[in-house]
């Protein structure tokens, strides 16, 4: 187990490097360079619907099915964490909160999470459920990515994040976790002793081997559906698919990481545009990733509506 000493070590030293500052400082970046492509190339971009391109459709439906995925992927990490509380509406309310991100703030979601939990767990299991699964889904795209080890051996190094998914070392990291939330979101109550952490979480096993499986099948179905808004645009037969999905990977996973705007916003196009260079037409990279936000963020909205609709339009 890490050591307590390394622990206020490493939260020192990413506290003295201001990280809300630097994730702005990528935000504005973002935007200013993604507008910048957009401005350049706006006169070639047709911004035609497509509504007769099949692939429009089957982009929506592995949308659907990511979100799906990913709300099996958070029952699953909650089963590890030792709930016996097993019922399905742990995914379908995950569903169902999906589109809260889209609210100011980028954190109702996790607050709606936490609190549901709470009432049908334990604090400690709603606490460490709701902080894991970012890092569970960081954790399986960086996995895929590391596949681009065959390009650049550097790359092996996105497996980190992987070793340190087992129960030796989570402690550690949903300590340092938990410090930097509870800094910004007062819904996370105060560190609880590693005690108190043991007696209320059991690890079902050593790896969280079933939510970490559906975490990469939500990644694969969310590509699908970028692959499928590539296709309308692209002869996919003519692309590297292999290298488009290291890049899907890495620059999804930046988008995860600085959460500046919803769903990554804003920089998962800007480091795909960046990754991506010059190797395809820009124009077209254009069209499918705006085509590919509208489909991700319509398919959020749509199957989260009746959560939407209930607590904060009917209610009024």
């Amino acid at each position: 187990m890490i050591s307590e000493k390394n622990i206020n070590f490493l939260k020192i030293f990413l506290l003295k490097i201001n990280l809300n500052t630097l994730k702005k400082v990528f935000f504005i970046f973002s935007l200013v360079y993604f507008f910048y492509l957009l401005v350049i190339n706006f006169k070639d971009i047709s911004f035609d619907l497509y509504f007769e391109n099949p692939f429009l459709y089957f982009s929506f439906i592995f949308c659907f099915l990511s979100i799906y995925f990913n709300g099996l992927a958070w029952k699953n990490i909650i089963i590890w964490l030792g709930s016996k509380y097993l019922n399905n509406d742990l995914t379908y309310f995950y569903i169902l909160t999906n589109s809260l991100k889209y609210l100011p703030g980028s954190v109702w979601h996790f607050i709606e999470r936490f609190y549901f939990l709470k009432k049908k767990t334990n604090e400690n299991i709603a606490l460490y459920g709701t902080l894991l699964e970012p890092y569970l889904m960081l954790s399986a795209s960086l996995l895929i990515s590391s596949i681009g080890a065959i390009i650049n051996p550097f790359l092996i190094l996105l497996l980190l994040p992987t070793f340190f998914l087992n129960k030796i070392f989570i402690y550690s990291i949903l300590k340092i976790l938990k410090s930097f939330k509870s800094k910004k979101y007062n819904f996370i109550s105060p560190g609880s002793s590693e005690i108190k952490f043991y007696s209320s979480i059991k690890f079902e096993s050593f790896f969280p081997i079933k939510a970490f499986l559906m975490e990469i099948v939500f990644i694969g179905s969310k590509f699908l559906a970028f692959a499928c808004c590539l296709n309308i645009f692209f002869d996919i037969s003519q692309i590297n698919i292999t290298l488009i999905l290291i890049i899907f990977c890495i620059s999804w996973s930046i988008g995860l990481i600085i959460p500046a705007a919803p769903g990554g916003a804003g920089v998962f196009e800007t480091f795909f545009l960046l990754f991506i260079g010059k190797d395809y037409p820009q124009n077209l990279i254009l069209e499918t990733l705006i085509y590919f936000r509208f489909i991700s963020t319509a398919a959020d909205l749509i199957l989260s509506s009746p959560f939407i609709l209930k607590k904060y339009i009917f209610k009024n």
